[in-house]
């Protein structure tokens, strides 16, 4: 049996007045069994006890019975038992050290969402019907789902803009492996120019932010002004600069979308930076900039197209001396600051700062390809004498 890429395809709808009390009557429900579940699990361990999921199942099943729970049975089932997984999930990643302890979610910031399995919703002849409620979803279908396909999980959400999506969740069998190619690139990233590559083309950063920096300033200033609570004009106000929030990350991601799949269609071998952003941000002069440059975001999209087109996606040590490193003879300069966008190394070649980054860039994602994870390519010394940096395991005492 062939195995297809699971993929989400994200919609929006507009639902009903019905529809929409239900629906958030439903976050509710699942924000308050995640919380119950958490606080149950929370006392456990400090007992130096363990609960798990099924035993917050049967909670849930004592908890619909009591009368200051009986409004639980009121909403679909589904949702809540898909809220004790994902706290089972989020405790997995804990102990597995790969996340922080989990948290309680808030009514005010914590995400409006809440997940349907096979069994709490119906689609048939193209419309799809959760669980409690009589009528269809009036979903804008702006792009259709794969010919034949069944979604296997539908996550309905609000964004803080009030805006309404439905994701779903399907194998997609026109997503196969692409012709093999014998191209590669390297990839530098900056904040001029969001990608230089080693070709030499430079695209530039469009700077999203930017554009509606001036209009995210005067309603933010309105929404400072309006007394805290849970008044309409607060909540209008907040819904403003959530909007304007909303628009300048739909530009970047539609962006970040068209040029991730250009990269991975043309080239087979794509060699990027390990950066470490969340240390970067740290930084007061340049958070604002890094942020909005989304590095973090297109390196994810890169990882993941690439494993479904049967790409390479090659991280090169974030400590890799790509900008001082000279591309054509190997010579390392010992310094270079960020105002150098230029400069000529001893050889007589000029460079482009970015664009010799991103050659020597490619060039040790090659080597790593050819000999091994850790080995960077050959250079020579500013004196002329050649040196070849290998990582070596270290003897254990």
């Amino acid at each position: 049996m062939a195995t297809y890429v699971k993929r989400a395809f994200k919609y929006r709808f507009c639902p009903t007045d019905v529809q929409a009390a239900e629906l958030l009557r439903t976050f509710g429900c699942v924000r308050k069994v995640y919380n119950l579940a958490l606080a149950a699990r929370t006392q456990a361990w400090a007992r130096q006890e363990r609960v798990n999921y099924y035993q917050t199942s049967a909670m849930l099943t004592v908890w619909k019975k009591t009368e200051e729970l009986a409004y639980l049975n009121e909403v679909s089932s589904v949702p809540l038992q898909q809220a004790l997984r994902h706290l089972q999930v989020a405790f997995t990643n804990f102990f597995g050290k790969r996340a922080k302890y989990p948290r309680f979610k808030s009514r005010k910031k914590s995400r409006k969402s809440a997940e349907y399995t096979s069994s709490g919703f119906r689609f048939r002849d193209g419309k799809l019907t959760l669980a409690k409620m009589r009528e269809p979803l009036d979903i804008v279908w702006s792009r259709p789902l794969p010919a034949g396909v069944s979604p296997s999980t539908v996550t309905v959400s609000q964004d803080p803009a009030g805006r309404w999506f439905v994701s779903m969740l399907c194998d997609d069998p026109s997503v196969q492996p692409l012709p093999a190619t014998d191209t590669a690139v390297g990839i530098d990233v900056g904040l001029t120019h969001l990608l230089t590559l080693s070709t030499g083309e430079k695209i530039t950063n469009p700077r999203h932010e930017r554009r509606d920096r001036a209009a995210l300033a005067k309603a933010q200033r309105r929404l400072a002004k309006k007394a805290r609570g849970d008044g309409a004009n607060r909540a209008k106000a907040r819904r403003k600069v959530a909007k304007i929030h909303a628009r300048i990350a739909d530009r970047r991601r539609d962006t970040l979308h068209k040029l991730t799949t250009r990269l991975v269609r043309e080239n087979q071998t794509l060699v990027i930076e390990d950066l470490t952003v969340r240390n970067m941000v740290k930084n007061r002069s340049l958070a604002r900039a890094v942020s909005d440059a989304a590095w973090t975001d297109l390196r994810s999209m890169l990882e993941y197209k690439a494993q479904w087109y049967g790409r390479e996606v090659i991280a090169v040590d974030r400590w890799f001396p790509s900008s001082k490193l000279c591309s054509a003879c190997g010579a390392l300069r010992e310094r270079m600051p960020l105002n150098v966008r230029a400069w000529t190394c001893n050889c007589g070649t000029t460079h482009d700062r970015d664009v010799n980054a991103a050659k020597n860039l490619l060039a040790a994602g090659l080597a790593v390809t050819a000999c091994g994870t850790g080995v960077r390519p050959q250079r020579s010394t500013p004196g002329g004498q050649s040196a070849t940096k290998q990582e070596t395991p270290r003897r254990k005492p």
